[in-house]
């Protein structure tokens, strides 16, 4: 890794290490805490990941729906995950992040989460059966448990942005 230089050098190099990690067949996953449950996104979907900024309100939304945040000139909606799943509020804390989810897929949405996990390898956990109760939304279909037990679900980025309710964060008159 470069000692000193720029963001644009260190994006580089990342991005060489993330390319070796492919070739050698090693499927690497983003893991986020949302709430009390653990969540994978795939890498090339789960996007930049930055502090919370101040965010504006918007008027006659849904809950989960906690308004725009301008990052880097660019305005994003932001949802609260934990909230759009039917838990409590994230905490709005240093260790609570944006995770910039849509710009590969022409959306600028972020997730609230409570904090960033870290990598997981998808050679190191098992799949695992649905703990929920009903049949999950096509966004959340794959689950997986690791070797300390924990239960991470599958977070389909792209079907996630594609859901009805996702898209419709207006209060029903």
């Amino acid at each position: 890794m470069p000692n000193r230089g720029t963001l644009s050098e260190f994006q580089s190099y990342l991005a060489n290490r993330l390319a070796a990690s492919s070739e050698r067949g090693v499927a690497s996953l983003l893991g986020v805490l949302s709430g009390s449950e653990y969540w994978l996104l795939d890498l090339s979907d789960s996007g930049e990941v930055v502090a919370l900024p101040e965010l504006t309100g918007v008027p006659l939304t849904q809950p989960w729906f906690l308004g725009l945040a301008n990052i880097r000139g660019n305005l994003y909606s932001v949802i609260d995950f934990s909230v759009f799943q039917g838990q409590e509020a994230t905490p709005h804390n240093a260790s609570a992040r944006l995770l910039l989810i849509g710009t590969n897929h022409g959306s600028n949405a972020a997730l609230l989460v409570n904090r960033i996990v870290g990598l997981r390898n998808i050679d190191d956990l098992s799949p695992a059966p649905q703990q929920d109760y009903g049949t999950p939304p096509d966004w959340a279909q794959q689950a997986y448990t690791d070797r300390e037990g924990r239960y991470w679900k599958q977070l389909k980025v792209e079907a996630l942005l594609a859901d009805e309710r996702f898209m419709d964060i207006g209060i029903p008159s």
